[in-house]
């Protein structure tokens, strides 16, 4: 039975409301921001089609927060708006299309420039400076009153107390208060060790924060520990960042842009960000908020979007605003990164190395751009540090946008039912008993190196993996079958793997076509054996890493293999000289050392020679090489080769690759869509190479497809 729009109008409102308070009042959300916007878009549907449900009080006509109880209220000098959403490209042009209409309708005459900036996920604040001297500070609250959270914006050393330069008699500043990424991580493993609930994201963390009556509490302090949570608190005051991105109230300012406001602003000592931008069409916009979505994680901060405000404050003035947020601005939100879902489950699978590691099977949930049913929770005793329970709602991120991670129980959510992971001690493929390499070590492991299945399936899908031998149709599905249907017993027999062999699966092969005999290769299959016989050829660091060897990847592998120009050579060599290795060290060269002296290792090299895979790089020329001491950054997508390939140039001649930009760099290699490290390259002033002029560097044609 279809319910009632006015009752489901009461309910979406009770919930919004209820959000909003937990949200805003009481730094711990319910709901996560996806589940927000999904009852928020709801509401405006269902008052669209509905007008008679439309009222004064509905959420879509009024801000987000409120005043807590905690605080004393502060009325603002002008009025905080929200900002209205749009969450697709579609959305985002119907707004341009409303403020050229706005602006047509005015008779204003002037075509709208847009000032693009970054949504930062943190707490509203609102500054007022009389005379060049802070006077106020509080949350933004329903937008008309706020908090007054002057006594704890007093310790935080990123709020000027007073202006510089040509101050003002009056300015009422607009900002945002956050947290930046690392420091966000460390308040979290904080919250953990304390036995604590996990922040959400950096904006509750940034509000929860702000929000402490450190006063009072420093007043009743009477225990150590009482003392040591003031302390704490002062920690994380002292931790908050902000950037400014407005003015409301002022007197002895003339301002005409908004652009020209951030410039009053910096130049009287506030912060504000280094990007920024003024654009003057729709299709500039796009290309801006599609740049920092690919490259959110390269921001030193957390961001849920880019907001976009008609420049010119004319303009502003003649577009109005609503009861709850401006005309001319808009926040483009990006996917949400926080979601909820249930964990089903706790299971453990062993690694290409035998580290056993539980993960998290949980109710399939959409999260930045795919969805997710499983993620890695480390080792028990980051379990129980996480505090999460088999049946908990869990708050769920992908970190980096790539790899899902659990924050933590929404503890308001558990029912009883909840019970807790218990880690097995025998290994969940061969029976091993399972023990720490170390005392010490958090993370246990399969001491059955050699026979363990689900070691040897991970070692075997691993050389398949880009970072290995990268072979076309070698994956997990793939070495699970070579495995279980008798194609080879471990990886020393990969690459003398036939065709025959192939034809007797049912993975590799397919039913006979008219006038064909027997069971024929399928795609899979001839795309392993072509794949094969390509990884015969990859250069050595990619042997190397294909080892399997502990603590290596391929940034080491290239390491070494600069230094040890064949297998032999390596596997000759001494901890004392291989510790010598840049990248290597102690721990590594003793792993290296370790792995060569089993004799079935060793058989796994000889084999794979006689197989014809390369064990021996070309002898580098004598000398320096051009790029020594020189350090690249590739960002982007580079036109006629992919990001490894121009590594390999970059190493092979004597460079180093670094994921981040400083002003150590030497170039910045872009591509298209290049993200913020070109921002920081341009920032920094450090050489920026296109693809043409990253190949004239190497020494190679523009049309290469080498």
């Amino acid at each position: 039975m279809t319910q009632d729009p006015r009752e489901r109008w009461q309910l979406l409102v009770a919930q919004i409301e209820q959000a909003r308070s937990q949200y805003y009042v009481q730094d711990s959300p319910s709901l996560s921001d996806a589940e927000y916007d999904v009852l928020y878009r709801e509401l405006e549907q269902l008052e669209t089609d509905f007008p008679e449900l439309h009222s004064p009080g509905s959420p879509t006509q009024t801000p987000g927060g409120r005043s807590s109880e905690l605080f004393d209220p502060v009325e603002h000098l002008e009025r905080m708006y929200s900002l209205d959403n749009a969450f697709s490209a579609e959305e985002l042009d119907a707004w341009f299309a409303r403020v050229e209409r706005g602006i047509a309708d005015s008779g204003v005459g002037e075509a709208p420039a847009y000032l693009c900036e970054l949504k930062i996920d943190g707490l509203a604040i609102d500054l007022v400076y009389r005379h060049g001297r802070l006077v106020s500070v509080a949350t933004r609250g329903d937008g008309r009153v706020g908090e007054d959270v002057t006594y704890n914006a007093r310790m935080i050393p990123a709020i000027p107390q007073t202006l510089v330069g040509e101050v003002p008699t009056l300015v009422e500043v607009r900002g945002e208060i956050y947290f930046a990424n690392v420091d966000f991580e460390r308040i979290n493993s904080e919250q953990l060790d304390a036995g604590g609930t996990v922040f959400a994201n950096p904006r509750n963390a940034a509000a929860g924060s702000l929000r402490q009556r450190i006063d009072k509490r420093e007043r009743e302090a009477r225990t150590e520990r009482a003392k040591a949570e003031v302390e704490l608190g002062k920690r994380r005051l002292a931790g908050l960042k902000l950037i400014v991105h407005g003015i409301g109230a002022h007197e002895g300012l003339k301002i005409e842009r908004q652009s020209q406001a951030y410039e009053v602003l910096k130049g009287l000592g506030m912060p504000t960000s280094d990007r920024v931008q003024v654009l003057s069409s729709p299709i500039e916009v796009a290309a801006f908020i599609t740049r920092f979505g690919e490259g959110r994680h390269e921001v030193e901060h957390d961001i849920d979007g880019a907001v976009v405000k008609v420049d010119q404050l004319s303009l502003q003035d003649a577009l109005g605003a609503t009861s709850r947020a401006p005309r001319w601005a808009i926040a483009y939100k990006y996917p949400p990164e926080v979601v909820r879902t249930k964990l089903l489950d706790v299971a453990v699978q062993v690694g290409r190395t035998g580290r056993v590691t539980p993960y998290a099977v949980m109710e399939p949930v959409f999260v930045a751009g795919s969805t997710v049913s499983s993620a890695t929770l480390h080792n028990g005793h980051e379990v129980q540090r996480k505090g999460v329970l088999i049946g908990d709602l869990v708050f769920l991120r992908k970190a980096g946008d790539v790899i899902p991670e659990i924050l933590g129980p929404v503890l308001e959510a558990r029912t009883g039912d909840e019970r807790p992971f218990v880690m097995p001690t025998h290994c969940p493929e061969c029976g091993s008993e399972l023990r720490p390499e170390k005392e010490a070590d958090a993370d246990i492991r399969c001491p059955n190196a050699r026979s363990c299945p689900g070691q040897l399936r991970e070692r075997l899908a691993y050389l398949g993996s880009r970072a290995a031998f990268d072979i076309e149709g070698l994956g997990e599905k793939s070495a699970r079958a070579l495995l279980e249907e008798g194609v080879i017993a471990d990886e020393s027999e990969l690459f003398d793997i036939t065709a025959d062999q192939l034809r007797q699966t049912t993975y590799f092969t397919r039913a006979p076509k008219k006038g064909e005999d027997g069971p024929q290769l399928s795609k899979a299959g001839e795309s392993l054996l072509e794949g094969l016989q390509k990884a015969k050829s990859q250069p050595l660091w990619r042997v190397v890493n294909a080892l399997s060897i502990r603590h290596i990847g391929p940034p080491t592998a290239q390491a070494i293999t600069r230094e040890f120009d064949s297998l032999d050579a390596l596997a000759g060599a001494s901890a004392e000289e291989l510790a010598l290795t840049e990248g290597v060290g102690a721990i590594i060269a003793e792993a290296i050392v370790e792995w060569f002296s089993d004799e079935w290792h060793r058989d796994i090299v000889a084999m794979w020679a006689a197989a014809g895979v390369r064990m021996r790089d070309e002898v580098k020329e004598t000398g320096p090489q051009p790029f020594a001491g020189l350090t690249f950054v590739i960002t982007g997508t580079l036109a006629g080769m992919s990001r490894d390939e121009a590594a390999e140039a970059v190493t092979s001649r004597g460079g180093k690759g670094s994921g981040s930009v400083s002003k150590k760099t030497s170039y910045v290699v872009v591509g298209d869509s290049p993200g913020s490290k070109y921002d920081k390259a341009i920032e920094l002033g450090v050489p920026v190479l296109d693809v043409e002029g990253f190949r004239a560097l190497l020494g190679t044609p523009v049309d290469s497809g080498e």
